[in-house]
Parts: C-alpha cells; sequence; structure tokens
C-alpha cells in the first residue's frame, strides 16, 4: 500500500484485493487521554497532541513555544480538574470504554481484534506487537479510526501516524484503513437507534454539537483548492472537496439521521465545540446554548455525533458544563444522548465492516 497527498487529504491506493485466506488483525484507533489526573500526566498528554502539527498547523518554530509555552501551562492544571469530574475507579472514560468497545468487537470477529491511541497509550508500537503476537505469520491489519468524519486533526493524523510507525518499524504485514464512515447506513443507523429512545421524551429541540476545527483546516483538505469556504453554500453544492470537508460530512450525518428519525427542520440544528481561538467553525455550542432559551428553546436535547466513545468534550464540557450553561440562561430541562459506545448496532456495524473488508470488497476501505 502507498499513499499520496493532494492539498493535505490522505488517500491509500490499493494494489490488489484482499484475498480472504489472509491471516488478519483489526487495530481500533481512537483519540487517547493522559495517563492520570495529575498534572503532570496531563501536561504531557497535552504537550503531545498540541504538537501534532495536524492539530495546531502553526510552523514548528510558532507551534513549540506557543504550545509548551503558553497553552499547556495554563490549560494542564484546569485540564486536570475537568478530568478529575469525570474519572473512573477503572480510569479515563475514553480508554475505558475503547476497551468495552475492543472486547465487544472480538466477540463478533474472529480477527485478533486491539486498540491504540493517536496520543498516550497504548501506542501503536504495543497495539501491532500484540497483533503479530496473537496471530502469528501476521499478513494484514485492517484499521479502523474512530472518527466518523475526516478531519486533518482526527481522522488524518490518525491515519498518517499509524503509517508512519508501520513503515518505520518495517512490518511485514499490510495496513489497510477503513474510509470515514459519516454517511455509511450501518453508521446513521446506530446513530438513529441510540437516539430514538431521547424522542419519547418531551423537548423543543436536538443540538447537534460536532468538535469544532479552525475554517483553515477545511481549506487545506479542499482537494480542489477553490471550493471549501470559498463558493456560496459550499457544503450543499457537489463537489470533489467534500471526500474530506470535515463541515460537509457533519451536515450530512445531520441530514440523514433526522430524515431517519422524521425529526422536523424546525426542531433541530447544528454547532461547533471546543474551539481554540479565531477562525473557528461557528456557530459555536456555548454561545448556542446561551441563546436558545431566549428563542423559547427550553427543553433541549444534545448530542456529540464526531465521537463514538464518551469522553472529556462530551461528559465534562458538554453534560457538565454545557448544561449549566443553558440552565442558567434560562432553560428547564437539558439532557445529553452518550455517544455509540457500545451500542448493539454500531457494534454489528464496525463486524460488518471488518466482514466484508476480508471478503475482498473495497467499498468501505480507504482510497
Amino acid at each position: 500500500m502507498r499513499f499520496q497527498r493532494q492539498s493535505g487529504c490522505t488517500f491509500a491506493i490499493h494494489s490488489q484485493f484482499m484475498a480472504t485466506t489472509k491471516k488478519r488483525g483489526v487495530l481500533l484507533m481512537n483519540l487517547g487521554s493522559p495517563d492520570s489526573t495529575e498534572v503532570k500526566d496531563v501536561k504531557r498528554y497535552l504537550n503531545e497532541f498540541l504538537l501534532d502539527e495536524r492539530v495546531i498547523d502553526y510552523p514548528f518554530i510558532i507551534r513549540k513555544p506557543l504550545v509548551s509555552g503558553i497553552i499547556v501551562p495554563f490549560r494542564a492544571p484546569k485540564s486536570a480538574e475537568a478530568y478529575k469530574t469525570i474519572w473512573t475507579a477503572e480510569g479515563s472514560p475514553l480508554i475505558v470504554l475503547s476497551k468495552q468497545l475492543q472486547a465487544a468487537l472480538q466477540q463478533q470477529v474472529e480477527e485478533p481484534v486491539e486498540l491504540t491511541m493517536r496520543y498516550g497509550n497504548p501506542s501503536p508500537e504495543a497495539a501491532f506487537g500484540k497483533l503479530m503476537e496473537r496471530m502469528p505469520g501476521l499478513e494484514e491489519v485492517i484499521a479502523i479510526p474512530l472518527y466518523p468524519h475526516y478531519a486533518m486533526s482526527s481522522y488524518e493524523t490518525a491515519v498518517e501516524y499509524a503509517k508512519e510507525v508501520h513503515e518505520k518499524n518495517k512490518y511485514p504485514f499490510q495496513l489497510n484503513f477503513i474510509k470515514p464512515y459519516f454517511d455509511q447506513p450501518a453508521y446513521i443507523g446506530a446513530l438513529a437507534d441510540r437516539i430514538r429512545p431521547f424522542l419519547n421524551q418531551e423537548y423543543d429541540h436536538i443540538l447537534f454539537s460536532y468538535h469544532g476545527v479552525p475554517g483553515r483546516h477545511l481549506r487545506k483538505s479542499d482537494v480542489t483548492g477553490k471550493h471549501c469556504l470559498k463558493v456560496n453554500d459550499c457544503c450543499n453544492v457537489p463537489s470533489p472537496a467534500h471526500a474530506c470537508c470535515y463541515r460537509h460530512q457533519c451536515f450530512t450525518t445531520t441530514r440523514l439521521v433526522t430524515e431517519k428519525l422524521g425529526i422536523p427542520a424546525a426542531r433541530f440544528s447544528l454547532s461547533f465545540q471546543s474551539r481554540l481561538g479565531k477562525g473557528w467553525l461557528e456557530p459555536f455550542t456555548d454561545i448556542r446554548l446561551e441563546q436558545m432559551p431566549k428563542e423559547g428553546i427550553r427543553k433541549l436535547l444534545i448530542l456529540c455525533p464526531a465521537f463514538v466513545s464518551d469522553c472529556l468534550e462530551t461528559l465534562e464540557e458538554i453534560n457538565e458544563r454545557g448544561k449549566e450553561t443553558f440552565m442558567e440562561a434560562g432553560g428547564e430541562s437539558y439532557t445529553m444522548i452518550p455517544c455509540l459506545n457500545t451500542h448493539p448496532l454500531w457494534i454489528q456495524a464496525l463486524s460488518g465492516w471488518i466482514h466484508d473488508a476480508a471478503a475482498g470488497s473495497r467499498e468501505m476501505l480507504l482510497q
């Protein structure tokens, strides 16, 4: 497998179909978490995360002092306190839930399943090593980035990092990636089924809150170089750029899910959370949570479809601080719908994609 980059968007080009007789393993790839809530561990994690050139995409000579000298010293103590509010006896919710997903998926597939994080532990080297131990003569790894939508700072960096580790260590097996699945029927069906029970309660509105990214990331990922945030109503104008456009893919997921559930347009909207600096995608979730009660939206359902596992950004930022913001602004009820986590239809979707890839289908492989 070889890779080529076009305007920041990563493509995998497969030289042949995968034979069903290959010895395979499966790798689940998530974001990561600090090893503990101690400030030193949070600092280590934030430095690794924010120094990634696909997260803060300034030149290193600017990024290094900005991150290590300003952002991390300021944010680490606050983030450590935030982590303490959601930490469990087993550890970070993201790690715990990812391990539960790994175990549940292992019950559904024959191939050994291992877990890696883009930042922190377990590392790709550890995961690849375990797969080779569990499957002697390993010929191929089907890697699944646990990000439904393409973004430089999530899907792309996970793929590129795994590829770098694979090439650096000269592993003998082939490495293939499941493509973003923001519009795949199995994913949409699982997300809709997660939401459906909450529609039985009284509510005024549903807010789909996606993780924010800078607008410049969209422009860098635009394979045409002239569409994203440049064409009027760009996300609704057909373009090859949509294959790597995070904003378009968020809109598409929201549209498909609400259509499947029959939710009228007036009762849902979309926003972006976790902004850092200027020029990030709007509308901002925290601002919308302040505004909604004044607009007559006092009973709110909210979910975070950019994440498949609950984590700091869902449990603390949205379920705790977001609720506080909304209720203080005049809200009456606020319900966060959990991420997919280990929802049965989500496990079924993952196992189906693995089965299809192992059978030689290219439909779900990154092209």
